[in-house]
């Protein structure tokens, strides 16, 4: 009887055997930290420094999340990852009618500059890193965490982190998005250039596969959609007249890690090759400009409501998917997140996880250990070819805005989790637990539960910051953002002096919003 034919997630067929005949189009010269990058951006990776480690948190208001920050950074994180609350993130303040029952549910509710003080109240900016989950409000929430380090005294020059900023994939996979699709990319390159020259330290894109791949798509897709997303926000940046070389430093990319651990390693090391081209060919010549720089997290789609403690071995093998890929910083998901948002205990086990791979395994004593095994040299190359026919049909429509425009890239990641849904249904594909050994079970793990007061209680905050304020001032510095939005001048100097005088989240996209309109 003749073997079935084995596959992995992306649909490229895995043989039985491998040996050097399938290396054949590999040159055995490429080294670490040279062009192309395909084996790390550091010749030493980490024996000079590991990954940063980082926790994912923010729930509740912002006093709440603090105490998590400092229990996280007692316990050893190396940065934080701030999650904001959906009313923050699509604009809107927490007394909008909008925002009833969604207030600090999934994240942070941050609607002024006085919430981000209290939300890194006892943390010294200049001392973090700090990567926030924002995209259609990103520039509001990095001139709050701007004016803030102007208040602690803080060299802005020194002032690290990340916004992930990435508006191409909440329009093809996540759905907060505010603007129509040419006034968010104007407003991201104005973030390049006010940093590039004001926060030179700052990372100013988290280009994102993340959301991409919960959406459904194959790990190859998630290559290609985040790659050609990429290329649209450099091609925006070099019509802006920007030098690639001083922003291409300062765009970095944000990866899922799945369970497959051959292909997901390979995925990242295929993508380094592949941005390194992308960006050669747009004019880059600083090897620092053609670096894929990336952070990953586990699969939250991965997780498991059944046999919970399960999740704890899939976050473990996405762990070393991501730093056998050559992660630069890393979040791993709490074992009980298809329940609730995760405890401090499941916190703590998943950092420990990043610990336990960092200090025990040895994985981080060579750099790409996997390097010139016959598999993962075929399948990366393999990963890259199909990955460039997507960039190519994409590049073909225009570019990812028109790919996008015209449902391509959101058909393709559909019919993704169509094809996946349907293997699990017919036992095609096993998943330890949910179609296959099973077992009854009561519901024991403990939950975090979020409560629907916590509305009234930024409510009160806000109606304090409004009688505490200069009116005048207040529609003063809104007008100035209005008429920065028809001039086309850079938007975040009068943002940054808005929300130091207390302007709210709401206020500033309402504004922009009357400029913009609205994406439907």
């Amino acid at each position: 009887m003749e073997e079935k034919k084995r596959h992995t997630d992306s649909g490229i067929e895995i043989k039985e055997v491998y040996t050097d005949q399938d290396l054949k189009a590999h040159t055995a010269l490429e080294l670490p930290g040279s062009y192309p990058f395909t084996r790390g951006v550091q010749p030493d990776m980490y024996r000079g420094k590991l990954w940063t480690m980082r926790q994912y948190a923010g729930f509740s208001t912002a006093e709440e999340s603090n105490k998590r920050y400092h229990y996280l950074l007692n316990q050893g994180v190396m940065g934080l990852s701030v999650a904001f609350d959906l009313p923050t993130q699509i604009g809107y303040d927490s007394d909008h009618a909008m925002s009833e029952g969604e207030v600090g549910k999934v994240g942070v509710a941050i609607d002024s500059i006085e919430d981000m003080q209290t939300l890194f109240q006892g943390i010294k900016l200049e001392d973090v890193s700090t990567s926030m989950t924002i995209n259609a409000t990103g520039f509001i929430l990095l001139s709050f965490y701007v004016a803030l380090a102007k208040q602690q005294g803080a060299d802005l020059k020194k002032i690290a982190g990340t916004i992930q900023n990435d508006i191409l994939k909440e329009y093809a996979a996540r759905g907060t998005y505010i603007y129509p699709p040419k006034p968010s990319m104007r407003i991201i390159t104005d973030i390049f250039e006010w940093c590039s020259r004001d926060l030179p330290k700052w990372n100013t894109i988290s280009i994102s596969g993340y959301h991409i791949r919960e959406a459904g798509s194959t790990a190859v897709q998630e290559v290609a959609f985040t790659l050609a997303n990429g290329k649209a926000y450099v091609q925006a940046a070099l019509e802006k007249g920007l030098n690639i070389d001083v922003f291409g430093k300062r765009l970095s990319f944000f990866f899922n890690a799945h369970n497959n651990l051959f292909e997901e390693t390979a995925k990242f090391r295929a993508a380094r090759k592949m941005w390194a081209k992308i960006m050669k060919d747009a004019g880059a010549t600083d090897p620092k400009a053609m670096m894929l720089r990336f952070h990953t997290q586990t699969g939250g789609s991965t997780l498991t409501a059944q046999q919970p403690l399960n999740n704890i071995s899939r976050v473990t093998l996405q762990t070393l998917a991501a730093v056998l890929g050559g992660t630069q910083s890393l979040h791993t998901n709490g074992y009980d997140e298809a329940l609730s948002l995760p405890t401090e205990e499941a916190a703590r086990i998943a950092l420990r996880t990043q610990q336990i791979v960092a200090f025990e395994s040895g994985v981080t004593d060579t750099v790409d250990p996997l390097a010139g095994s016959y598999f993962v040299e075929s399948l990366t190359s393999e990963i890259e070819a199909k990955a460039w026919e997507l960039i190519d049909k994409i590049d073909v429509m225009g570019g990812s805005v028109s790919a996008i425009e015209q449902g391509f890239i959101q058909d393709e990641i559909a019919r993704s989790a169509y094809d996946y849904q349907r293997q699990i249904e017919n036992n095609s594909k096993i998943i330890v637990g949910v179609n296959k050994f099973q077992v009854n079970e009561t519901q024991d793990t403990p939950l975090l539960k979020i409560d629907d007061s916590i509305r009234a209680v930024q409510m009160e905050k806000l109606q304090r910051l409004k009688s505490n304020r200069n009116p005048g001032k207040v529609d003063q510095c809104l007008q100035a953002i209005n008429d920065r939005a028809v001039s086309g001048e850079n938007l975040m100097p009068v943002v940054i002096e808005a929300v130091e005088h207390k302007c709210t989240l709401g206020e500033i996209a309402d504004e922009l919003r009357s400029v913009f309109g609205e994406y439907k």
